[in-house]
């Protein structure tokens, strides 16, 4: 039974955990067993995201405590803060977990915590709890924990055995700007456990191909979060660490946070009026690029744009700055430049591909693979004429990138876009 005084500090430490969004669920399945609670069947998203069938999935996201040593200046849990304190017993924990499951309020757990005491007395509680959810409670469903950075190895190993997945944020992508703003803390003491973790996952490999039993260690791997707008770090200084991070093989998603101005007291913070969700937005959009168009940072951002386009996608972007790749033909082309066009996805380029081996493809026929023609058009050519005036289609070469820019903004982006300039005040010198 719940308490009063359960609830209430249950509130504090639900409130004091929104800020981390590095939650995602995708990427294991844990069946149903006998005698055994929940499952992850399927391999879907919990923390308020969405299915392959698109369901809301939800689970209960909570601190264990939000005091902590740290005083970092972007968290709203630092310790020279003054907010409302909580603790939750481990007890406590496992008990709410398993009566909100029990009331099909959630199907998994998200946990990390403040540090107190030292690493390993915090790490040690957390593993405590997924520990007794999995071996006395029987909780099978999906369980994301916090690793805490500087904690031991052997509570790594445990904690592996049974979290499905764990993440240690990065937060702030350069070292001199995370000194600045948390200097207590260091690169060297986020990289140290997610090479432990890594090195815990591949060992584990090797071990189920062994041993057709053997736990599973870590299965939906790794994910970290980084703030954006806390610092003056460029959108280029976020995507080359991402980048970096997406080379090692358990890292399976990078986040971006949107800095919340929740210390507006602290000189070395910026004056935002709102979360810059716009190029939080945009930064998902080129964090897709590198992972599935086959991009490569330098391409999305260099020297001369550091900074992602707040009005335009940065696919669209990049194919404005190259119109000497243009235009394309989709009767002819390979897939990867299909995916360079503006407007194609993955699953509307091999449509492309494997459609073309029977036909000559027209632009009737990309509209019906679902190809935003809107877009597209300025970009490929299908060798037709358009029905209305029996002239070529004009792409971005008889345009010009400066005269088709504006035809492929609307008006919504550019005020979105316009609003996040004039919310943003400069960082204090």
């Amino acid at each position: 039974m719940l308490t009063d005084s359960t609830l209430e500090r249950l509130r504090i430490l639900a409130e004091s955990a929104k800020y981390d969004v590095s939650c995602s669920s995708s990427g294991t399945v844990r069946r149903g067993k006998q005698g055994m609670v929940g499952n992850t069947v399927g391999g879907v998203g919990i923390c308020h995201s969405f299915a392959d069938d698109g369901r809301c999935i939800s689970l209960l996201k909570v601190m264990l405590t939000n005091y902590c040593m740290y005083d970092c200046a972007y968290c709203v849990n630092r310790r020279s803060n003054d907010i409302k304190r909580a603790t939750l017993s481990v007890s406590e924990l496992v008990s709410i977990t398993m009566e909100f499951y029990r009331r099909n309020y959630i199907e998994g757990l998200f946990l990390s915590s403040g540090v107190v005491r030292n690493p390993d007395y915090t790490m040690e509680r957390l593993v405590a709890i997924v520990r007794d959810l999995r071996t006395v409670h029987g909780f099978n469903g999906y369980i994301h924990l916090k690793s805490i950075p500087g904690a031991s190895r052997e509570l790594l190993n445990e904690a592996g055995l049974y979290a499905d997945r764990m993440s240690v944020n990065i937060e702030i992508p350069r070292e001199e700007s995370l000194k600045l703003l948390a200097p207590e803390k260091d690169h060297q003491s986020v990289f140290q456990p997610m090479k432990l973790i890594q090195q815990g996952v591949l060992e584990n490999k090797e071990d189920r191909r062994r041993y057709r039993h053997a736990p599973r260690f870590v299965p939906a791997g790794q994910s970290t979060q980084m703030i954006v707008g806390a610092t003056q770090d460029s959108d280029r200084d976020i995507l080359t660490m991402s980048s970096a991070l997406y080379g090692q093989p358990t890292i399976r998603r990078v986040y971006y946070s949107g800095y919340i101005s929740v210390n507006t007291y602290d000189s070395r913070l910026p004056v935002l009026k709102q979360p810059p969700l716009v190029r939080e937005n945009r930064l998902y959009q080129a964090d897709w690029l590198l992972r599935f168009y086959h991009f490569k940072v330098e391409e999305i951002v260099d020297d001369l744009h550091p900074n992602l386009d707040l009005e335009l996608d940065p696919k669209l972007a990049w194919a404005l700055r190259h119109p000497e790749a243009f235009p394309i033909d989709i009767n002819t082309a390979d897939y990867e430049w299909l995916l360079r066009v503006p407007g194609l996805g993955t699953k509307s380029a091999w449509l492309i591909i494997n459609a073309r081996r029977s036909c000559r493809l027209t632009s009737e026929h990309l509209k019906k693979m679902g190809v935003v023609m809107k877009k597209a058009k300025y970009f490929i050519t299908c060798h037709e004429l358009t029905a209305s005036t029996l002239q070529p289609l004009r792409g971005i070469n008889e345009l010009s990138p400066e005269r088709l820019r504006p035809l492929l903004i609307s008006p919504r982006q550019q005020r979105l876009a316009e609003q996040e300039k004039q919310l943003t005040l400069n960082f204090d010198d």
